[in-house]
């Protein structure tokens, strides 16, 4: 399978880094690129379509989060507790915690009826009526997995492409049968997938360099998924408390933890990640409501303790270079 000139894909990154000239930019160098339907609403979705296909002619990808089952919410007031510390501190009130499907049924309809080139999922696999709907649309079906037993399930679906996503990547993980943390290694994880599977892989967790890409690709994987190299980018929105944590390298290192959503995501490890860990139940998109207003108000005045700042395990490379130089700089002779 080939879905652009250079076998690399721009990952969807919700909460402001994905942009249409993100995009665009990484079409311009020959990758693939993607924009989210999360936290957007659906004639936000079409806002952004319409932007990226006035930036470029190339074709690209929608993704979008599949809903999860509602959760109890004692446990989650009980954690709403436990950070009005924080809420105190920066003079904001907690978020009303509740469930949404993020206009789940609409977004599918906006993908459907736009054509967009690849649909991806997050967080779940959709049915195979579903799949056949957009494939009527002229439209590819991506699931994110995180597991052999995901990948099978996805692939019964009728997915055309799996996402494999290693514990190196950044941001949520797609896990969707487990929900414990995925600590199985991309690598480790495509040679699973490929014994049992025989549809098209993306490899995506770590990969920042040329040697990284190669890597991944050596295991069958026909393409790759970079998403922390760009988060630096001047075509990013990416915003400027979170550009200063990983350009200035506040913090030491990474974390796996829910504390910010109720999933288990990836990213440095700030003061907020360190005191609070997992304390968080299994509750998204809950405690994802319940901390935004805590996270927004600390990322307007600067603060990089309490927001979430996804990142995969290479952010030790991030550059701020621009996004064509970068899919150039990671593609180099992989064509």
């Amino acid at each position: 399978m080939q879905l652009s000139e250079l076998p690399i894909i721009q990952a969807p990154m919700a909460g402001g880094p994905s942009t249409p000239e993100l995009t665009a930019a990484v079409a311009r160098a020959g990758g693939f690129g993607f924009l989210v339907a999360g936290y957007r609403s659906p004639a936000q979705l079409l806002d952004v379509i319409a932007a990226t296909r006035k930036l470029s002619a190339a074709p690209f990808g929608v993704n979008i989060f599949y809903p999860s089952t509602p959760a109890d919410l004692r446990p989650v007031r009980a954690f709403a507790q436990l950070i009005q510390p924080e809420s105190d501190r920066l003079g904001v009130s907690v978020g009303q915690p509740h469930w949404d499907d993020d206009a789940f049924e609409e977004k599918l309809e906006v993908a459907e009826t736009e054509r967009v080139g690849v649909v991806s999922f997050t967080f779940g696999c959709p049915t195979s009526h579903t799949v056949d709907v957009l494939h009527s649309a002229g439209c590819r079906v991506a699931v994110t997995v995180t597991s052999g037993q995901e990948a099978a399930f996805a692939e019964d679906a009728g997915a055309d492409l799996l996402v494999v996503q290693g514990t190196e990547a950044g941001g949520h993980q797609g896990s969707f049968l487990e929900l414990t943390p995925n600590a199985t290694p991309l690598l480790i994880l495509l040679d699973e997938v490929r014994a049992s599977c025989h549809t098209p892989l993306v490899g995506s967790g770590g990969v920042m360099t040329h040697a990284d890409a190669a890597e991944v690709l050596s295991k069958g994987a026909f393409a790759v998924q970079v998403g922390t190299a760009f988060l630096c980018c001047p075509e990013a929105g990416t915003s400027a408390t979170f550009r200063r944590a990983l350009l200035e390298r506040v913090y030491p290192d990474t974390v796996l933890i829910r504390a910010f959503t109720g999933r288990y995501a990836r990213g440095l490890a700030n003061e907020f990640a360190q005191k609070y860990g997992d304390a968080a139940p299994e509750a998204y998109p809950e405690i994802h409501h319940l901390t935004r207003p805590l996270r927004a108000a600390a990322t307007a005045a600067g603060d990089p303790s309490i927001p979430n700042l996804w990142a995969g395990q290479g952010w030790r490379t991030v550059t701020s270079e621009s996004a064509e130089a970068i899919t150039l700089r990671i593609a180099a002779d992989l064509r």
